[in-house]
């Protein structure tokens, strides 16, 4: 057994533990037909990607649950991979060929694939690397990449099979389009957010009469490409309107009136206008009053032919222009301010255009209903609970995706086109789906063929992810026995992009379940609440909290201040926490460890005092309270519960108890502890424990070793309820020996009514009880009063579990000093919280200030007022 050195060097640890698992294959899952498997697979992070908080908080949890597993004796697998991240990365690469002075345009389709594949190779590997900085221990021999050969073979497949089955269709429909990236976006790549606009109201003229209706719309420049005006069916305001011609302002095309249950007679004016290429709703208007669709945008944002006079315009400038000649021309009537919500790019914040497009889609319905059946029969469960309901009122309520993406980086839509011959017919027109590109055309026999110059959404590969990570399409043996995965730890955010289209996948693909539980933790955020951004500046950098304090305390501050589902609210500070609960745990092992060298195991008929049942009772109580809080998937609890347990029992209590006892009656109890709770903590920290525990001589790894099990003949409740009692009155008497100045090493007395709520202790118990204060607390005497007696003169009361205890202090303070000091201390706080409210009251102040410097002040306020209240309650004790 070697001596621990004298100062916790995590790095060092850290290291040497990583390359030593990774080496010895301790991270590797191999079938085993006589344990039980328990998979979780990693949310793929984005091949752009770098470690940020909200990685860090998820990974962590992940490698918990594996830990845990893992030692519980499951087959524990946790497959890791990365996804291509089809926008995100051309956006990458393409930022770096203008740098060149080139666009991908200059390489053509083939070279610049070749060149994002480079980039890949070369950066792709960032964030693999810095979740092995975390502790990450997934099986690195299983890693996956969503263009990886095998998954792209399962992409094309799943196509292949909903083509083949009529759940993929192509047409024109209204998409999102992100003019900035140039590609459709689905509905959950295009969130909205709301934002403070306007209503225009503009008149439109009527044909052959001076008269005009007036018109509001939020979007001016699409006026461009109406066709129609339309009015409610039950709106007997505009029926006068119904047969009459409509001429559209400043291009004065003619717009017949159509009646429709769509339109909204209290929006506006209850007349809207009909624009079927730039609207989804005015879409299916148009569609159904067979009116003719007109685009008036190029896919870049900038308005086409169609436009007129405002041709070559970006759509933003249009709308100023048209706004300043519709003034001009008499037909604005007026402008107010309009709150609504708009769609923007989820990739790079640009306002999204609705827009009238040849794309590929996926009939969800049919998909979605076997998937809402398996969470209403709680075959998947969602913890917390309250993300079933959300779950199910988007899948009841979830429209067609759009899968095709007009970018170069993704799997290839397998589907080829007849370009023709002189004799080509019109079924080449069909188009060609095929696992492998087809020799010619099935109709006219013409080898000109062309593949579909679209890729599939990024979504579209990782909707297959638990399955294809394990070998599908083919049957293989890991599939067998790994699938359907166990946990899937996730953010909300992705509850729609991945998650309910994964169920959709794994019940159509696999006839089951893709995982048993979904655990969704909360957003990462600062204090404050507002989310960790690159452009407010308010990121916290993981690699670098690793680099400061380890991440063995980066892993157990998230873990311990993050509820069940709720969000994080993080500061630097934080990380101190875990800091220095590693320091206590190493400096706790380097002061047992010596401690052990002549050892015996722990028995059953080693002779035990009280103190020493105490502990093993809460240890084997912790044990089963850990272990019911990590099935529950509540990490804050597991780490509050070990927190409490090894820094304030363990070494405030029982270390400060037995110091005067020799090493031979307290060594098996103390490696006992130890060793047990490097076991419970291994999940959380894992660093840490693998050092101390080597320390231990052990013959294997902590990882592999058997997850600690409550052993009931140790509980012993009355035991854990008498020293409970005497603990907290110690702790309450040397608070009050603070709070009122008492010398040190001044002897008190106390008395303790006999009340009901006093705890039940015999003899022996109060005997220990005495004695124990004596040596804690520097008590002097202890006298039980009848519970009538009230209390004595120049005593203070404290409370403790319930009943009354009286300290005395008369003799021992000047009781009109402490007075005369307390009411000076009021006073003080009395100013200082007065300025803070002043301050508090100011609106310059509050609306101006950082929103972190009022919270500070709130909260500076809050304790101040706090203590006054408690400096009041003492001076009338002491009245």
């Amino acid at each position: 057994m070697s001596d621990l050195p004298k100062v916790y060097s995590p790095k060092d640890v850290e290291e040497k533990w990583y390359r030593d698992w990774e080496t010895k294959g301790a991270f590797s899952a191999k079938r085993d037909p006589h344990r039980t498997p328990y998979t979780i697979v990693i949310p793929p992070p984005n091949v752009t990607g770098i470690l940020h908080m909200g990685h860090a908080l998820n990974n962590t949890i992940q490698d918990i649950l594996i830990r845990w597993k893992r030692m519980d004796g499951k087959v524990a697998l946790w497959v890791p991979g990365t996804d291509h991240a089809g926008i995100a990365t051309q956006n990458v690469v393409e930022k770096a060929l203008a740098k060149e002075g080139k666009s991908r345009h200059d390489l053509g389709r083939e070279k610049f694939i070749e060149r994002v594949w480079k980039w890949r190779e070369e950066y792709g590997g960032t964030i693999i690397r810095q979740l092995k900085r975390l502790g990450a221990s997934c099986d690195w021999t299983r890693t996956r990449f969503t263009m990886d050969e095998g998954l792209s073979k399962a992409v094309q497949e799943v196509f292949i099979r909903l083509y083949e089955k009529g759940l993929i269709y192509r047409g024109h429909y209204i998409i999102n389009w992100c003019p900035r990236c140039q590609t459709a976006l689905s509905d959950e790549e295009a969130p909205h957010q709301d934002l403070q606009g306007h209503l225009y109201y503009i008149r439109y003229p009527m044909e052959g009469s001076k008269d005009h209706i007036v018109i509001a719309t939020t979007r001016p420049e699409t006026l461009l490409g109406d066709t129609a005006v339309a009015i409610g069916p039950k709106d007997d305001r505009y029926r006068k309107l119904l047969g009459k011609t409509i001429l559209l302002p400043v291009l004065k095309r003619k717009l017949k009136v159509v009646e429709d249950e769509f339109v909204d007679p209290a929006f506006g004016t209850g007349v809207v206008k009909v624009t079927p290429a730039h609207d989804p709703n005015d879409f299916m208007m148009g569609q159904k009053h067979n009116l003719p669709s007109v685009n008036v945008m190029n896919p870049d944002g900038t308005m086409n032919e169609e436009a007129g006079p405002y041709q070559g315009l970006d759509r933003f400038e249009c709308r100023r222009r048209i706004l300043v000649d519709l003034e001009k021309e008499g037909l604005l009537e007026k402008t107010e301010p309009h709150a609504h919500a708009v769609g923007h790019c989820y990739r790079c914040r640009t306002i999204i255009e609705p827009r009238l497009s040849l794309q590929w889609f996926v009939k969800m319905k049919p998909l979605a209903e076997p998937a809402i059946r398996v969470v209403r029969e709680g075959k998947v469960t969602f913890i917390p609970s309250r993300w079933s309901k959300i779950y199910l009122d988007w899948m009841e309520n979830i429209r067609d995706w759009c899968i095709s993406r007009q970018i170069w980086w993704g799997h290839r839509i397998p589907v080829w086109y007849c370009v023709g011959t002189d004799h080509c017919k019109i079924e080449c027109k069909e188009p060609i789906v095929g696992r492998t590109r087809p020799e010619k055309c099935p109709h006219c026999g013409s080898k000109n063929l062309r593949q579909d110059e679209d890729v599939l959404d990024t979504w579209f590969s990782s909707w297959l992810w638990p399955f294809s990570t394990l070998g599908w399409p083919e049957e293989d043996e890991d599939l067998r026995y790994f699938y359907p995965t166990d946990t899937l730890v996730t953010a909300p955010e992705i509850l729609f992009f991945w998650v309910a289209r994964m169920i959709m996948a794994g019940l159509e693909f696999r006839g089951n379940i893709p995982f048993r539980e979904v655990y969704i933790h909360g957003t990462v955020r600062v204090e404050g609440g507002k989310k960790m951004s690159k452009s407010l500046g308010n990121i916290i950098d993981p690699i670098e909290i690793i680099e400061k304090f380890g991440a063995d305390a980066l892993r157990f501050s998230l873990m311990v201040i993050t509820a069940t589902g709720s969000d994080v609210y993080l500061s630097e500070q934080k990380f101190l926490i875990g800091r220095n609960f590693a320091n206590k745990i190493w400096n706790a092992a380097r002061l047992i460890l010596p401690k052990l060298e002549k050892r015996q195991p722990l028995s059953p008929h080693l002779p035990l005092d009280d103190t020493d049942r105490w502990i093993l009772s809460r240890l084997n109580r912790t044990i089963e309270e850990v272990t019911e809080a990590l099935s529950e998937y509540s990490f804050n609890d597991a780490g509050s519960l070990l927190y409490e347990f090894f820094w304030h029992q363990f070494c405030d209590w029982y270390l400060e108890m037995t110091k005067a006892r020799k090493n031979e009656e307290i060594a098996p109890i103390l490696e006992e502890v130890l060793k047990k709770s490097l076991l419970l903590l291994h999940p959380i920290m894992p660093f840490l424990t693998e050092e101390i525990w080597q320390n231990l001589s052990p013959k294997e790894s902590i990882m592999v070793s058997e997850w600690p099990k409550p052993d009931k003949a140790y509980f012993n409740p009355e035991i854990e309820r008498s020293l409970s009692f005497f603990m907290k009155m110690t702790t309450e008497i040397r608070n009050l020996r603070s709070q009122w100045n008492v010398p040190e090493g001044t002897n008190l007395d106390i008395e303790i009514p006999l009340t009901k709520t006093l705890p039940s202790l015999d003899e022996k118990k109060l005997y220990y009880g005495f004695e124990f204060l004596k040596k804690s607390a520097g008590i002097s005497k202890v006298a039980f009063t009848p519970g009538k007696k009230g209390k004595p003169a120049g005593s203070a009361t404290l409370v403790v579990s319930h009943s009354p205890v009286f300290v005395q202090l008369k003799g021992v303070i000047n009781l009109e000093a402490e007075k005369s000091r307390i009411l000076r201390e009021i006073e003080e706080r009395r100013a200082h919280w007065q300025k803070t409210m002043e301050r508090l009251k100011d609106n310059n102040f509050v609306s101006r200030a950082p929103e972190e410097v009022v919270l500070k002040h709130r909260e500076s306020a809050k304790l101040l007022e706090e203590g006054i209240v408690k400096l009041e309650e003492a001076l009338a004790e002491l009245s």
